[in-house]
């Protein structure tokens, strides 16, 4: 039986229709003894097949026969050998993602105080570097559309770490690349390019991974990883600096990069079993027409409510409120002399937040609704960030709390909220990813939130420069820090942008209850005592 129903269906691992079709013209004779123990047989396999997806997965491979038969349909078992590398490649991704701190905390250093960089030129540096990151959609049409040696995500995973090795590594390696500040833009710029490149592939494989296996939710072991990473990097790196120069930690994360460049270069993408690109038409045979037709998807899919509403509410959120973190930055170093540990631990200690509060919403706040935990969240976040605003006007001390105690419980408390924020939001919208758009649509979020970034920071060195916070001079300082609390209560005007929840979870109770009702229809309609007793063995 090489046509069997069994083996023509799209998805291997659920069997939706029965191994042998009844018709209901045929009575009971029709069907011999021995169909009926190979259905049931076959049924049997498929139940216990299914119910341990989550640790191996079955592909299908068509075969035609060599004398020019029928076609032959084989099982290929994707074991935990090939699963394993596929988290060995995400989780190691994320976790240096999460590390990329660990040199730029060098960098800044390197900046303020070999560079003497002011704190509004600092800023701009910090966020004109990140340009490339707005640019995400791009790259995610590209990786979705595009392969690369028969591969549309380990690809580009590999050329962004390759141009962050080499960023990283000139930096360490030739001393005028870091001394002048053209040429260190230039490599800075290089590097965040191959960030986001990764950035981009790795979110695409995680969405679409948990989209063909029903994993809801990812994204929160995505950031666990990225707050593991954090925590590592920002504890180093504060020590390393009080030791050596930045130009060893520099060293250091190129050796990193180098590792995942191994791993990712000896990793392969079939191993994921993830569905293969659309065939091209005649129409749109050209690689620009491939990406034009991408972008006009794109687009599509972000002029829905469902999808433009939420964007526009968490983009505004962060666009509205000025940073200041030049500012308080040098303030800290340079004002309240404060090692370079002391900083580095306080970024240890709000990765642990993240990683708890990424833990707690995976375990315990995934199924709350989502405008009231948003609104909780901004509302802390606001009143977060007048911490800096007792750190400044040096409240703290007369409570007998001294400034390394306060700036390592809390000066990073807003930044994680900042952070925290963003994941229900990447949560829904990879819920909401329609096949072969995963890339795309992770990008547009990621450039949306970085290009927010971007605004924030600008609008932040505008401000300090009209009401004159300069290096010399931080007495208006607190002044800015309340401006910032009070934009960031702007965004609670418009909360019923956010949705009240994901349709994720609604998606998933309205599938159980269409299947339940289809298999009640077929059973109904089914005539006979034999297959009365096989539905009842299947369900059970």
């Amino acid at each position: 039986m090489n046509n069997h129903p069994l083996l023509s269906i799209s998805n291997p691992v659920k069997f939706l229709k029965p191994p042998i079709p009844y018709d209901i013209s045929l009575n009971k004779s029709s069907i011999n003894s021995k169909q009926r123990r190979q259905s049931k047989t076959l049924v049997v396999k498929s139940n216990k097949r299914s119910t341990t997806s989550l640790t191996s997965s079955v592909s299908v491979v068509t075969r035609r026969n060599n004398n020019g038969g029928d076609d032959t349909t084989a099982f290929r078992k994707v074991g935990r050998d090939d699963k394993g590398q596929t988290v060995m490649l995400c989780a190691l991704g994320y976790w240096i993602q999460g590390s990329r701190c660990f040199p730029w905390l060098a960098l800044n250093f390197h900046m303020a105080h070999c560079l003497n960089l002011k704190p509004s030129t600092l800023q701009l540096v910090q966020y004109t570097a990140t340009l490339p990151m707005v640019a995400k959609p791009l790259y995610g049409v590209l990786s979705d559309v595009l392969y690369i040696g028969g591969a549309r995500r380990v690809p580009y995973i590999s050329i962004g770490v390759l141009l962050q090795s080499l960023a990283w590594g000139s930096l360490a390696i030739f001393p005028g690349a870091r001394e002048v500040l053209p040429s260190l833009m230039a490599l800075v710029l290089l590097s965040n390019l191959g960030a986001s490149i990764t950035e981009v592939a790795k979110d695409a494989l995680v969405a679409e991974y948990g989209l063909r296996y029903q994993m809801n939710g990812l994204q929160s072991y995505a950031l666990m990883a990225s707050a593991v990473g954090g925590i590592l990097g920002n504890l180093l790196g504060g020590y390393c600096l009080l030791m050596t120069p930045p130009r060893v930690l520099f060293l250091a994360f190129t050796a990193l990069l180098s590792l995942q460049l191994i791993v990712s270069l000896s990793s392969k993408e079939e191993s994921v079993n993830l569905p293969p690109i659309k065939e091209v038409t005649p129409e749109i045979s050209s690689v620009l027409g491939i990406v034009k037709k991408q972008f006009l998807d794109l687009m599509g899919i972000v002029q829905a409510d469902e999808v433009s509403q939420p964007i526009t509410w968490i983009v505004a959120s962060i666009a509205m409120v000025p940073l200041l973190s030049g500012s308080v930055f040098c303030y800290q170093t340079q004002v309240l002399n404060l090692d370079p540990s002391v900083i580095g631990m306080s970024k240890v200690i709000g990765q642990l937040m993240l990683l708890c509060l990424t833990v707690v919403y995976e375990r315990y706040w995934k199924t709350l609704p989502m405008r009231p935990l948003i609104h909780i969240v901004q509302l802390l976040y606001a009143f977060s960030l007048l911490f800096d605003y007792i750190l400044v006007k040096q409240i703290n001390l007369a409570f007998g709390i001294s400034n390394t105690a306060f700036v390592l419980c809390l000066s990073s408390v807003a930044e994680i909220l900042a952070q925290f924020k963003i994941l229900p939001f990447s949560v829904l919208l990879a819920n909401m990813c329609p096949g072969g758009c995963e890339g795309s649509i992770t990008s547009f979020l990621a450039s949306t939130l970085c290009l927010s970034s971007v605004v924030s920071a600008f609008a932040g060195v505008g401000m300090a420069n009209m009401i004159g916070i300069t290096s010399k001079n931080y007495t208006n300082l607190p002044a800015g820090i309340l401006i910032q609390s009070l934009a960031a209560l702007v965004p609670l005007w418009f909360i019923h942008y956010v949705p009240m929840s994901e349709p994720g979870f609604e998606k998933e109770g309205k599938r159980a209850m269409r299947k339940k009702s289809r298999r009640n229809r077929r059973v109904g309609r089914v005539i006979g005592q034999e297959v009365f007793a096989y539905r009842r063995e299947r369900e059970t």
